[in-house]
C-alpha cells in the first residue's frame, strides 16, 4: 500500500491521517475535502462561533503547517463525485482524480433542508462555516427567530440566540424537545430550562407552511397558530454523504455498513465519523453515532484496519451539549431503552439511565460530571440493570 486516499475534510478524516503517519505509514496520503478551508471544529459553530464571530485560528483542527510537515496534501473546494473500486479511483468535481491503494471514507453528513416552494422566504441551516456567518449576519437583538426542530442544534441555536437578545419560538414534532433521543422525561427538563430563559417551545406540532413577508417569513402551524418570524432555521437532522459511493460496490444504507473493524463491502476501503454505520459488538447492533468524541476515536481505528491492524471498535459513545449553565454529558445509548430511572431531578441538576436487555445502555448526567464516568464503566462492563438502576444515587446520599 502506497497511496491512501482519505475523503473528507472532517474530525474523522484528519485523525485518520494522523493515525496513519503515528503508526509508521510512509506513503502518499491525500485530504480531499468539498470545503475551501481547511479541517474546523464544528460544535463551536452554534454557540461561541455564532455569538462572537468565526475565529479560524481557533476553530482549525490543526495549524496550516502541520499538512506540510506530516506530508499531507490536501485538495480543497473538491467533493468526491464518484468512485471506481476496481481502478481505484477517486473522482473530484473538477474532473480530475485521485488514485489510491487504500480509501478512508469520511465524508460526514449534511444538514437536511425542508422542501423548497415558489416564493419561500430563506430557511437557514447550520453544518458549515459558511453557514454560521450567514445566521449571525442575519440575526439582530429584538429580532423574533423561530427554530423548526427541538434538537440538539436548534436547542444550541436557540440558547445562544438568547444570548444575543432575540425573541425565540421552537417549533418541535414530538411532545418534548430531545424526547425521541431522549425520552420525555429528560426533554421536559429541557423545555423548562428554555422556558427559564424566555424561549417558547411548542410541541406536537409541524409547520404546515412558511411564506415570505418582507424580509423575513409568516409560519403557519398544525395547531392554527401563526408565528411571524423574521429568521427562521431548520435544525431537522442531518443525512450521510453517500450519494457519491452509488453503483461503486461499498454497500450503504443510512450510512456507510461496516463491519465491526470499521472496513466496508470493498476491500482496501474503511469508513469513519458520521457517515459510517458499523456493528458494535457492545451493544450487538449497528449504529450511526454523528458526535465529535466518535469521529476522533473512528477515524483513528479506521486507519489502523487500514494498516492491516483492525480491531472491533466497541466504544461506548459519548456526546455533550452546553446550553445556558446547563452542561449536559451522555454515554451510551438511549435508543430503543425498554426502563428509564431518574436518579436526580432539579433545576439545577439531572441524572436518568437508560436501560435495555436487562443491562444499563445509557445515562445522561447535567451538571454532575463526576457521575458520568461510573455510568460509562457500568455501560462498559455490561452491568445487570437492576445492580445500579435500584441503588440509591451517589449524589442522593
Amino acid at each position: 500500500m502506497r497511496r491512501i486516499a482519505i475523503v473528507g475534510g472532517s474530525l474523522a478524516g484528519v485523525h485518520a491521517a494522523e493515525a496513519l503517519r503515528q503508526q509508521g505509514f510512509e506513503g502518499d496520503v491525500t485530504l480531499i475535502s468539498a470545503e475551501n478551508e481547511l479541517p474546523y471544529d464544528r460544535p463551536p459553530l452554534s454557540k461561541e462561533a455564532l455569538l462572537s464571530g468565526v475565529a479560524m485560528e481557533k476553530l482549525s483542527l490543526r495549524a496550516p503547517e502541520w499538512y506540510a510537515d506530516n506530508a499531507i496534501t490536501t485538495r480543497l473546494g473538491n467533493a468526491a463525485v464518484q468512485l471506481d473500486t476496481e481502478r481505484r479511483t477517486v473522482l473530484l468535481d473538477d474532473g480530475t482524480a485521485v488514485d489510491y491503494d487504500g480509501l478512508v471514507i469520511a465524508t460526514g453528513a449534511r444538514a437536511r433542508r425542508l422542501p423548497s416552494t415558489r416564493n419561500a422566504p430563506p430557511v437557514q441551516v447550520l453544518r458549515s462555516i459558511e453557514d454560521s456567518l450567514r445566521l449571525r449576519e442575519r440575526l439582530r437583538p429584538g429580532q423574533h427567530l423561530v427554530l423548526i426542530g427541538a434538537g440538539f442544534i436548534g436547542l444550541e441555536i436557540a440558547a445562544t440566540a438568547r444570548q444575543m437578545d432575540l425573541d425565540v419560538t421552537v417549533v418541535e414534532v414530538g411532545r418534548a424537545p430531545l424526547s425521541r433521543a431522549l425520552g420525555d422525561e429528560v426533554g421536559d427538563w429541557f423545555r423548562a430550562l428554555h422556558a427559564r430563559h424566555g424561549v417558547e417551545i411548542v410541541c406536537t406540532c409541524t409547520v404546515e407552511t412558511i411564506e415570505r413577508r418582507g424580509d423575513g417569513a409568516v409560519l403557519t402551524l398544525s395547531n392554527g397558530r401563526v408565528l411571524n418570524a423574521d429568521v427562521v432555521v431548520a435544525g431537522v437532522g442531518a443525512s450521510p454523504v453517500t450519494e457519491w459511493l452509488d453503483g461503486s460496490g461499498v454497500q450503504t444504507a443510512n450510512g456507510v455498513v461496516c463491519h465491526s473493524d470499521l472496513s466496508t463491502s470493498v476491500p482496501g476501503v474503511v469508513a469513519a465519523g458520521d457517515v459510517a454505520r458499523w456493528y458494535n459488538p457492545l451493544f450487538d447492533e449497528e449504529i450511526r453515532v454523528e458526535h465529535w468524541t466518535n469521529a476522533v476515536e473512528q477515524g483513528r481505528r479506521a486507519a489502523h484496519t487500514l494498516l492491516g491492524n483492525g480491531e472491533a471498535f466497541g466504544a461506548v459513545p459519548y456526546f455533550w451539549t452546553d446550553q445556558y449553565e446547563a452542561r449536559m454529558r451522555f454515554v451510551g445509548r438511549a435508543s430503543a431503552a425498554t426502563e428509564v430511572a431518574v436518579k436526580e431531578l432539579n433545576d439545577d441538576r439531572l441524572v436518568a439511565l437508560y436501560g435495555r436487555d436487562g443491562l444499563v445502555r445509557g445515562a445522561v448526567c447535567v451538571n454532575v460530571p463526576r457521575e458520568l464516568a461510573r455510568y460509562r464503566t457500568a455501560i462498559r462492563d455490561q452491568v445487570l440493570w437492576d445492580d445500579i438502576a435500584q441503588a440509591q444515587s451517589a449524589i442522593g446520599g
